[in-house]
């Protein structure tokens, strides 16, 4: 029996990094997940490992940039699975680079695939989350957004940041219904930090060194567990809030 037993969730961004992380994690404590992202064949090995384990999931290609695109990724989940009582947004396209760097387009890429690509899937599943004793909406965010030196960050860190004033928002505004809507800002070894480690070793060392605890999360481990616990039922009094996940690196450094 897992804390989530009976709970269907969709997780955008799963076939990688912290999106796969948070979905086995949801899995592994018995939610049904739907895994979705831009490459099916990544989602599809997500989904695999998933049934592998044990647990239930089913693999959907979704290009969060396009609205049509998510409302029938949630007509396909609710088909399959029957509902929707737990949403991931984690899918996010970044560009980092300084500002006079940045194209129109890259930022254009930033808000589209993550604060309105939230804003459409929050809405389309409004009904399900209402229907669901304790529906809940996670929404990733970064400690970016914290760093005392944000350069090159500024555009990544403008888009999450307006991820967590549309939580709030919805938060007071869905409350009442019973839905908790709350942030996830994780600090983990996603397959870019990962590479970064293994071909600039001093680089990623250095960093890791301004964290507290002085090692980078892992996906599923640290970022996933979190989720479930912000998912879980320990967690019915949290929401419009921010819980960092980072070791202390974003508020600290």
């Amino acid at each position: 029996m897992g804390i989530l037993d009976g709970k269907v969730a969709i997780v955008t961004g799963a076939g990688q990094g912290v999106g796969q992380g948070i979905a086995f994690a949801l899995a592994a404590e018995g939610a049904r997940v739907m895994a979705t992202g831009r490459t099916l064949a990544k989602v599809e090995a997500t989904a695999a490992e998933i049934a592998r384990r044990g647990g239930t999931a089913v693999a959907r290609a979704c290009d969060v940039k396009n609205e049509r695109d998510i409302e029938a990724c949630v007509k396909a989940t609710v088909a399959a699975l029957g509902t929707v009582d737990i949403l991931v947004n984690n899918a996010q396209e970044v560009r980092i680079n300084p500002i006079l760097a940045l194209t129109r387009e890259d930022l254009e890429a930033g808000w589209l695939s993550g604060p309105v690509a939230a804003f459409s899937f929050m809405k389309a599943c409004h009904p399900f989350l209402e229907a669901s004793e304790g529906g809940v909406v996670v929404n990733l965010a970064t400690s970016a957004a914290l760093r005392p030196d944000p350069v090159a960050y500024g555009g990544y860190a403008a888009v999450k940041e307006a991820m967590r004033s549309l939580s709030r928002a919805a938060a007071y505004e869905w409350g009442p219904a019973g839905i908790r809507v709350v942030c996830l800002m994780p600090l983990a070894k996603s397959p870019g930090y990962v590479d970064w480690e293994k071909h600039r070793p001093e680089e990623a060392a250095a960093f890791t060194a301004t964290v507290p605890l002085r090692f980078v999360g892992e996906c599923e481990r640290d970022i996933g567990r979190a989720a479930v616990f912000l998912c879980g039922p320990d967690a019915r009094y949290i929401t419009g809030t921010t819980l960092v996940v980072d070791g202390g690196q974003g508020y600290l450094r």
